[in-house]
Protein backbone atom coordinates (compact mmCIF):
# COMPACT_ATOMS: atom_id res chain seq x y z
CA UNK A 1 0.00 0.00 0.00
CA UNK A 2 1.40 3.39 -1.01
CA UNK A 3 2.11 5.85 1.79
CA UNK A 4 -0.09 8.94 1.69
CA UNK A 5 1.44 12.03 3.26
CA UNK A 6 -0.77 13.43 6.03
CA UNK A 7 -2.40 16.83 5.78
CA UNK A 8 -2.46 18.93 8.95
CA UNK A 9 -3.65 22.51 8.48
CA UNK A 10 -4.10 23.46 12.14
CA UNK A 11 -0.89 25.50 12.33
CA UNK A 12 2.70 25.71 11.13
CA UNK A 13 3.67 24.60 14.64
CA UNK A 14 2.90 21.00 13.66
CA UNK A 15 6.03 20.73 11.51
CA UNK A 16 8.44 17.96 12.46
CA UNK A 17 12.22 17.91 12.26
CA UNK A 18 13.71 16.51 9.08
CA UNK A 19 16.25 13.68 9.12
CA UNK A 20 18.99 16.21 8.41
CA UNK A 21 17.85 18.32 11.36
CA UNK A 22 17.75 15.27 13.63
CA UNK A 23 21.30 14.41 12.56
CA UNK A 24 22.43 17.95 13.40
CA UNK A 25 20.84 17.65 16.84
CA UNK A 26 22.56 14.34 17.55
CA UNK A 27 25.93 15.71 16.45
CA UNK A 28 25.61 19.00 18.35
CA UNK A 29 28.52 20.13 20.48
CA UNK A 30 27.10 20.94 23.90
CA UNK A 31 28.01 22.50 27.22
CA UNK A 32 25.96 23.84 30.11
CA UNK A 33 24.02 26.89 29.00
CA UNK A 34 23.18 27.93 32.57
CA UNK A 35 26.93 28.38 33.00
CA UNK A 36 27.00 30.10 29.62
CA UNK A 37 29.31 27.61 27.94
CA UNK A 38 27.16 25.73 25.45
CA UNK A 39 28.87 26.57 22.13
CA UNK A 40 25.92 25.62 19.92
CA UNK A 41 23.56 27.86 21.87
CA UNK A 42 26.10 30.65 21.59
CA UNK A 43 26.26 30.20 17.82
CA UNK A 44 22.48 30.24 17.49
CA UNK A 45 22.17 33.39 19.60
CA UNK A 46 24.94 35.18 17.70
CA UNK A 47 23.67 34.14 14.27
CA UNK A 48 20.08 35.15 15.03
CA UNK A 49 21.18 38.50 16.44
CA UNK A 50 23.26 39.13 13.31
CA UNK A 51 20.37 38.20 11.02
CA UNK A 52 18.16 40.68 12.86
CA UNK A 53 20.77 43.41 13.10
CA UNK A 54 20.96 43.37 16.90
CA UNK A 55 23.83 43.14 19.37
CA UNK A 56 22.94 39.99 21.29
CA UNK A 57 20.45 37.16 21.55
CA UNK A 58 18.98 34.72 24.07
CA UNK A 59 17.64 31.24 23.32
CA UNK A 60 14.43 30.29 25.14
CA UNK A 61 12.07 27.30 25.05
CA UNK A 62 9.05 29.14 23.64
CA UNK A 63 7.79 32.30 22.02
CA UNK A 64 5.53 32.95 24.99
CA UNK A 65 8.54 32.98 27.30
CA UNK A 66 10.55 35.07 24.86
CA UNK A 67 7.90 37.77 24.76
CA UNK A 68 7.46 37.69 28.52
CA UNK A 69 11.20 38.00 29.12
CA UNK A 70 11.20 41.05 26.86
CA UNK A 71 8.25 42.66 28.61
CA UNK A 72 9.78 42.03 32.03
CA UNK A 73 13.14 43.39 30.91
CA UNK A 74 11.55 46.59 29.59
CA UNK A 75 8.99 47.14 32.36
CA UNK A 76 9.11 47.14 36.16
CA UNK A 77 6.28 46.01 38.44
CA UNK A 78 3.39 48.43 38.09
CA UNK A 79 4.45 49.67 34.65
CA UNK A 80 2.24 49.44 31.58
CA UNK A 81 2.61 48.32 27.99
CA UNK A 82 0.38 49.21 25.05
CA UNK A 83 -0.61 46.26 22.89
CA UNK A 84 -3.17 45.16 20.32
CA UNK A 85 -6.44 43.72 21.62
CA UNK A 86 -5.90 40.54 19.56
CA UNK A 87 -2.11 40.47 19.69
CA UNK A 88 -0.54 37.24 20.85
CA UNK A 89 1.30 38.82 23.79
CA UNK A 90 -2.01 40.01 25.22
CA UNK A 91 -4.65 37.51 24.13
CA UNK A 92 -2.89 34.16 23.81
CA UNK A 93 -0.16 34.09 26.45
CA UNK A 94 -2.32 33.42 29.52
CA UNK A 95 -1.95 36.94 30.92
CA UNK A 96 1.69 36.29 31.79
CA UNK A 97 2.71 39.95 31.75
CA UNK A 98 0.16 40.71 34.46
CA UNK A 99 0.34 37.40 36.34
CA UNK A 100 4.12 37.00 36.51
CA UNK A 101 5.49 40.42 35.57
CA UNK A 102 2.98 42.64 37.41
CA UNK A 103 2.83 44.65 34.18
CA UNK A 104 -0.46 46.27 33.27
CA UNK A 105 -1.56 45.78 29.66
CA UNK A 106 -3.34 48.60 27.85
CA UNK A 107 -4.97 46.85 24.88
CA UNK A 108 -6.40 48.74 21.93
CA UNK A 109 -8.18 47.54 18.80
CA UNK A 110 -5.96 46.73 15.86
CA UNK A 111 -6.67 48.08 12.41
CA UNK A 112 -7.80 45.60 9.73
CA UNK A 113 -4.27 45.50 8.27
CA UNK A 114 -2.83 44.37 11.62
CA UNK A 115 -1.34 47.73 12.57
CA UNK A 116 -1.80 49.30 15.97
CA UNK A 117 -3.13 52.85 15.35
CA UNK A 118 -0.59 55.25 16.79
CA UNK A 119 -3.05 58.10 17.32
CA UNK A 120 -5.07 55.84 19.60
CA UNK A 121 -1.90 54.57 21.27
CA UNK A 122 -0.88 58.16 21.99
CA UNK A 123 -4.21 58.82 23.66
CA UNK A 124 -3.66 55.85 26.00
CA UNK A 125 -0.22 56.92 27.27
CA UNK A 126 -0.61 57.78 30.94
CA UNK A 127 0.60 61.06 32.39
CA UNK A 128 3.36 61.10 34.98
CA UNK A 129 1.01 60.94 37.95
CA UNK A 130 1.00 58.55 40.93
CA UNK A 131 -2.60 57.61 40.14
CA UNK A 132 -1.52 55.79 36.98
CA UNK A 133 0.69 52.97 35.90
CA UNK A 134 3.62 54.37 33.95
CA UNK A 135 3.50 53.60 30.25
CA UNK A 136 6.88 52.16 29.27
CA UNK A 137 6.51 50.02 26.16
CA UNK A 138 4.73 49.63 22.85
CA UNK A 139 4.40 46.02 21.62
CA UNK A 140 3.82 45.25 17.93
CA UNK A 141 3.18 41.93 16.16
CA UNK A 142 4.43 41.09 12.63
CA UNK A 143 2.93 39.13 10.98
CA UNK A 144 -0.54 39.45 12.51
CA UNK A 145 -3.15 37.02 11.18
CA UNK A 146 -0.60 36.34 8.49
CA UNK A 147 -0.54 39.98 7.39
CA UNK A 148 2.90 41.52 6.93
CA UNK A 149 2.71 45.03 8.37
CA UNK A 150 3.03 47.84 5.80
CA UNK A 151 6.52 49.32 5.43
CA UNK A 152 5.28 52.90 5.69
CA UNK A 153 3.71 52.03 9.05
CA UNK A 154 6.91 50.42 10.34
CA UNK A 155 8.77 53.61 9.43
CA UNK A 156 6.56 55.62 11.82
CA UNK A 157 7.21 53.50 14.91
CA UNK A 158 10.67 54.69 15.95
CA UNK A 159 9.81 58.40 15.77
CA UNK A 160 6.62 57.70 17.74
CA UNK A 161 8.24 55.86 20.65
CA UNK A 162 11.14 58.32 20.77
CA UNK A 163 8.69 61.21 20.99
CA UNK A 164 6.84 59.57 23.87
CA UNK A 165 9.80 58.04 25.70
CA UNK A 166 8.73 54.43 25.16
CA UNK A 167 10.61 51.27 24.34
CA UNK A 168 9.52 49.20 21.32
CA UNK A 169 9.13 45.40 21.26
CA UNK A 170 8.30 43.19 18.28
CA UNK A 171 6.61 39.84 18.59
CA UNK A 172 8.10 38.59 15.34
CA UNK A 173 7.18 34.94 15.71
CA UNK A 174 6.61 34.89 11.95
CA UNK A 175 8.91 37.77 11.01
CA UNK A 176 10.55 35.32 8.60
CA UNK A 177 7.27 35.26 6.64
CA UNK A 178 7.03 39.05 6.66
CA UNK A 179 10.55 39.28 5.23
CA UNK A 180 9.57 36.94 2.39
CA UNK A 181 6.36 38.88 1.74
CA UNK A 182 8.24 42.19 1.46
CA UNK A 183 11.35 40.69 -0.17
CA UNK A 184 13.45 42.39 2.50
CA UNK A 185 15.92 41.13 5.07
CA UNK A 186 14.79 40.40 8.59
CA UNK A 187 17.25 43.05 9.79
CA UNK A 188 15.49 45.72 7.75
CA UNK A 189 12.14 44.85 9.31
CA UNK A 190 13.61 44.58 12.81
CA UNK A 191 15.56 47.86 12.63
CA UNK A 192 13.10 50.12 14.52
CA UNK A 193 12.71 47.77 17.49
CA UNK A 194 14.58 47.60 20.78
CA UNK A 195 13.79 43.91 21.16
CA UNK A 196 12.55 41.26 18.76
CA UNK A 197 11.30 37.74 19.44
CA UNK A 198 11.47 35.24 16.58
CA UNK A 199 10.18 31.67 16.57
CA UNK A 200 12.09 28.67 15.23
CA UNK A 201 9.33 26.07 15.61
CA UNK A 202 6.72 27.42 13.19
CA UNK A 203 7.52 27.89 9.52
CA UNK A 204 11.19 27.09 10.05
CA UNK A 205 10.32 23.62 11.30
CA UNK A 206 12.50 23.27 14.41
CA UNK A 207 10.93 21.16 17.17
CA UNK A 208 11.17 23.84 19.86
CA UNK A 209 12.52 27.27 20.66
CA UNK A 210 12.56 31.01 20.08
CA UNK A 211 15.28 33.62 20.22
CA UNK A 212 14.99 37.09 21.75
CA UNK A 213 17.40 39.72 20.44
CA UNK A 214 18.30 43.25 21.42
CA UNK A 215 21.12 45.17 23.02
CA UNK A 216 23.64 43.32 25.20
CA UNK A 217 22.39 45.30 28.20
CA UNK A 218 18.77 44.34 27.55
CA UNK A 219 19.69 40.67 27.05
CA UNK A 220 21.48 40.67 30.41
CA UNK A 221 18.25 41.79 32.05
CA UNK A 222 16.26 39.29 29.97
CA UNK A 223 18.49 36.41 31.12
CA UNK A 224 17.57 37.14 34.70
CA UNK A 225 13.90 37.02 33.66
CA UNK A 226 14.49 33.73 31.84
CA UNK A 227 15.94 32.25 35.04
CA UNK A 228 12.97 33.46 37.07
CA UNK A 229 10.60 31.89 34.56
CA UNK A 230 12.40 28.54 34.57
CA UNK A 231 13.67 28.83 31.02
CA UNK A 232 17.39 28.37 31.66
CA UNK A 233 18.38 24.96 30.26
CA UNK A 234 21.52 22.83 30.47
CA UNK A 235 22.75 20.97 27.35
CA UNK A 236 20.32 22.89 25.21
CA UNK A 237 22.75 22.92 22.30
CA UNK A 238 20.91 19.84 21.04
CA UNK A 239 17.83 22.04 20.62
CA UNK A 240 19.82 25.02 19.38
CA UNK A 241 21.34 22.83 16.65
CA UNK A 242 17.85 22.34 15.23
CA UNK A 243 17.39 26.11 15.17
CA UNK A 244 20.72 26.63 13.41
CA UNK A 245 19.82 24.04 10.81
CA UNK A 246 16.46 25.76 10.29
CA UNK A 247 18.09 29.16 9.81
CA UNK A 248 20.62 27.78 7.34
CA UNK A 249 18.34 25.49 5.32
CA UNK A 250 14.64 26.34 5.81
CA UNK A 251 14.35 30.12 5.61
CA UNK A 252 14.74 30.08 1.84
CA UNK A 253 11.83 27.64 1.49
CA UNK A 254 9.16 29.83 3.11
CA UNK A 255 8.04 31.28 -0.22
CA UNK A 256 6.65 27.85 -1.08
CA UNK A 257 4.35 28.05 1.97
CA UNK A 258 3.00 31.39 0.73
CA UNK A 259 2.44 30.03 -2.75
CA UNK A 260 0.64 27.01 -1.34
CA UNK A 261 -1.61 29.24 0.80
CA UNK A 262 -2.55 31.30 -2.26
CA UNK A 263 -3.37 28.15 -4.22
CA UNK A 264 -5.32 26.70 -1.30
CA UNK A 265 -7.36 29.89 -0.98
CA UNK A 266 -8.16 29.77 -4.69
CA UNK A 267 -9.14 26.11 -4.47
CA UNK A 268 -11.39 26.59 -1.46
CA UNK A 269 -13.07 29.59 -3.08
CA UNK A 270 -14.20 27.29 -5.89
CA UNK A 271 -16.26 25.15 -3.50
CA UNK A 272 -19.94 26.03 -3.17
CA UNK A 273 -20.79 27.22 0.33
CA UNK A 274 -17.20 28.14 1.20
CA UNK A 275 -16.28 31.81 1.52
CA UNK A 276 -12.58 32.67 1.56
CA UNK A 277 -12.17 35.90 3.53
CA UNK A 278 -8.50 36.56 2.80
CA UNK A 279 -5.13 34.93 2.25
CA UNK A 280 -2.00 36.43 3.81
CA UNK A 281 1.50 34.90 3.70
CA UNK A 282 0.94 31.30 4.87
CA UNK A 283 -2.58 31.69 6.25
CA UNK A 284 -6.02 31.23 4.71
CA UNK A 285 -9.06 32.57 6.56
CA UNK A 286 -12.25 30.81 5.54
CA UNK A 287 -15.94 30.81 6.45
CA UNK A 288 -17.41 27.30 6.21
CA UNK A 289 -20.83 28.17 7.65
CA UNK A 290 -22.46 27.80 4.22
CA UNK A 291 -21.22 24.23 3.83
CA UNK A 292 -22.84 21.39 5.74
CA UNK A 293 -20.63 18.90 7.60
CA UNK A 294 -17.24 20.36 6.66
CA UNK A 295 -15.73 18.92 9.84
CA UNK A 296 -16.96 15.40 9.15
CA UNK A 297 -15.83 15.59 5.52
CA UNK A 298 -12.29 16.49 6.54
CA UNK A 299 -12.30 13.84 9.26
CA UNK A 300 -13.42 11.19 6.77
CA UNK A 301 -10.47 12.16 4.58
CA UNK A 302 -8.10 11.78 7.54
CA UNK A 303 -7.17 15.47 7.63
CA UNK A 304 -6.38 17.48 10.74
CA UNK A 305 -8.00 20.91 10.63
CA UNK A 306 -9.30 23.49 13.12
CA UNK A 307 -13.03 23.67 13.74
CA UNK A 308 -14.70 24.29 10.37
CA UNK A 309 -18.28 24.78 11.54
CA UNK A 310 -17.89 28.53 10.93
CA UNK A 311 -14.95 30.91 10.56
CA UNK A 312 -11.62 29.12 10.50
CA UNK A 313 -7.91 29.54 9.78
CA UNK A 314 -5.79 27.16 7.71
CA UNK A 315 -2.01 27.46 7.91
CA UNK A 316 0.36 26.11 5.28
CA UNK A 317 3.84 24.82 6.12
CA UNK A 318 6.81 22.83 4.91
CA UNK A 319 5.38 19.41 5.86
CA UNK A 320 2.38 19.63 3.54
CA UNK A 321 2.53 17.50 0.37
CA UNK A 322 2.41 18.93 -3.14
CA UNK A 323 -1.12 17.59 -3.72
CA UNK A 324 -2.55 19.39 -0.66
CA UNK A 325 -4.94 21.64 -2.61
CA UNK A 326 -6.41 18.80 -4.67
CA UNK A 327 -6.94 16.64 -1.64
CA UNK A 328 -8.47 19.39 0.51
CA UNK A 329 -10.87 20.49 -2.22
CA UNK A 330 -11.62 16.86 -3.04
CA UNK A 331 -12.57 16.15 0.57
CA UNK A 332 -15.26 18.85 0.33
CA UNK A 333 -16.72 18.09 -3.08
CA UNK A 334 -16.55 14.29 -3.31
Amino acid sequence: MDHVSPIDLRSDTVTRPTEAMRSAMIAAEVGDDVWGDDPTVQRLEAQTAELLGKEAGMFVPSGTQSNLCALMAHCARGDEYIVGQHAHTYRYEAGGAAVLGSIQPQPIELAPDGTLPLDIAASKIKPDDPHFAQTRLLAIENTHDGKALPLDYLATLRPFVDEHGLALHLDGARLWNAAVAHDLSEAELAAPFDSVSVCLSKGLGAPVGSVLVGSAELMTAARRCRKILGGAMRQSGMLAAAGLHALDHHRNELARDHELAAALGEGLASVDGVDVDFVATNMVFVDFSGLEDANSRFAAAGMLVPDCSGYSRFVTHRDLPEDTVDRVVGALVN
